[in-house]
């Protein structure tokens, strides 16, 4: 009789133990909404864009334990190497495979396109709720840079807002010749510099690029690299088609020049990347996008000393605001939480660090409360920076001033908007034309930008071919939309 008591008793407790539990879970959502540790953590699941890392999960493994005690959630990250993501990312959201957080951007499964088929969550009221912080941080101009028809779809990274291309040169080969940079801007004026390497560095690629590689000339591209633009200066706001106007075609014969002469790579249209040269150092020019002190960066990066000068002013474009974003899917389990989520990644730096350097004393180590050097392990965690939110509270390598970041909030203030700036073409109406027109595009673009193609006996019939394609009709299409906008916000 006395065992029967006990275990009754036994039975008692463990009810009383499982009621308490019960009652405690049954308030634990006000508990998880303000950081709490309750038993109803949820699992993030986010995809981005980069190299697959051998040391992502252990790392993942540290941001959950950070972020289980900040927002009561976990998570677990999927890494999709670069030139698969846009394609998987297609897949994965048609499938609804479970995921939560995605990178997206301009290049990479395409922010507008997606956002307009459905593929992320509208933000407007998740925002202000629960990303309140975030938006006292970031740029505003970010945020309503990134809107499409009128509603914000994701997080842009807070990191330089304009677009600025500028020369990049090899400095050791510059000091070896003596060659002065400080009055090139134009493709024109390139070429004595480009005609010394040429003469004296048999083994050295002169002028480096790749299939992507486009001339500069001061337009806005309504579509990335298709032809039709808008001059950066229009009082009229006209479509033209890039391959008509003065300045292309000018810089089309400089770069057939260019090829002719060797400077350029004989496989530049069909080269997928110049990696190899900038790890060889066999190179002396080439055309980047830059931002406050990236020679620094390259130059850490490369292991040999990079300088550069300005080949375009810094211009706010669509393509530079929604260069990076993170997106909530539409299909998302716990919205709120992955919002919760992307607010402490973008104002918490101890977060944001540990995602973009790894594990501190394993990855890295910090040099004082600013600055910080990679360690050995750090090639099991190399992340692409730019892609993983606000990058203003990043730690600073030994090599950056104290300063840097003020200089990009600066870079940042300077910067022109584009005159199309926040305006989204919709293709819908015309998307039979506009993939004929791709079509031209991928026969012809490469070659004709890289000077492969003489633009003498080769534009006109490029030319001939998009518009049989129905270039002229997509682009009535957007010159229509881009006056009823211009209209609307006057």
């Amino acid at each position: 009789m006395l065992k029967k008591r006990k275990s009754f008793s036994l039975v008692l407790a463990l009810l009383m133990a499982v009621t308490l539990v019960l009652s405690a879970c049954g308030g634990s959502e006000s508990a998880s909404e303000s950081g709490g540790a309750g038993d109803d953590s949820v699992e993030l699941i986010w995809y981005t864009i980069g190299t697959p890392q051998k040391d992502v999960n252990k790392v993942m493994e540290e941001v959950s334990k950070y972020t289980k005690e900040k927002i009561n959630a976990t998570v677990t990250m999927k890494m999709v190497d670069w030139g698969d993501y846009p394609q998987k990312m297609q897949v994965n959201v048609a499938s609804g495979e479970p995921m939560d957080i995605l990178f997206t951007s301009s290049g990479g499964f395409d922010y507008v396109q997606n956002a307009r088929k459905g593929a992320f969550l509208e933000l407007d009221e998740l925002l202000p709720k629960y990303g309140k912080d975030l938006m006292d941080t970031i740029d505003p101009a970010f945020l309503s840079g990134s809107k499409v028809d009128g509603h914000n779809y994701g997080i842009p990274a807070n990191k330089e807002l304009p677009q600025q291309e500028v020369w990049r040169f090899n400095k050791t080969l510059l000091d070896k010749y003596n060659l002065d940079i400080s009055n090139i801007r134009t493709l024109d004026s390139l070429e004595p510099l480009l005609k010394t390497i040429k003469e004296n560095e048999p083994s050295v690629t002169p002028f480096a690029m790749d299939k992507n590689y486009v001339p500069y000339v001061p337009y806005d591209y309504v579509i990335q690299n298709l032809p039709m633009a808008i001059k950066l200066d229009t009082t009229d706001y006209k479509l033209v088609n890039i391959l008509e106007t003065p300045e292309m075609k000018e810089a089309l014969t400089t770069m057939n020049k260019y090829y002719k002469a060797g400077y350029v790579s004989a496989e530049a249209a069909t080269t997928g990347s110049t990696n190899d040269l900038t790890t060889s150092g066999n190179w002396f020019l080439d055309r980047a996008q830059t931002q406050p002190l990236a020679d620094n960066q390259w130059s850490a990066s490369y292991g040999y000393p990079v300088v550069s000068t300005p080949a375009s002013d810094a211009i706010i474009t669509n393509t530079s605001v929604q260069g990076s974003i993170m997106a909530i899917s539409a299909n998302s389990e716990y919205p709120e939480k992955a919002m919760e989520f992307l607010n402490l990644l973008n104002t918490d730096p101890v977060l944001r660090n540990m995602v973009d350097s790894g594990i501190e004393g394993t990855h890295y180590k910090k040099v004082d409360d600013t600055h910080m050097e990679n360690l050995a392990e750090s090639k099991n965690y190399d992340m692409p920076s730019y892609s993983l939110g606000n990058n203003m509270l990043l730690y600073l390598n030994n090599n950056d001033p104290d300063n840097k970041w003020d200089e990009f909030k600066k870079f940042n203030a300077e910067g022109v908007n584009s005159p199309i700036l926040s305006f989204n073409f919709d293709a819908s109406n015309v998307s039979t034309e506009l993939t004929a027109v791709q079509n031209v595009k991928e026969q012809y673009w490469a070659a004709l930008m890289t000077g492969t193609l003489d633009p003498a006996t080769n534009l006109d019939q490029v030319i001939e071919k998009f518009n049989q394609a129905g270039l002229e009709k997509v682009m009535a299409e957007a010159q229509s939309q881009l006056d009823a906008w211009r209209a609307e916000n006057k």
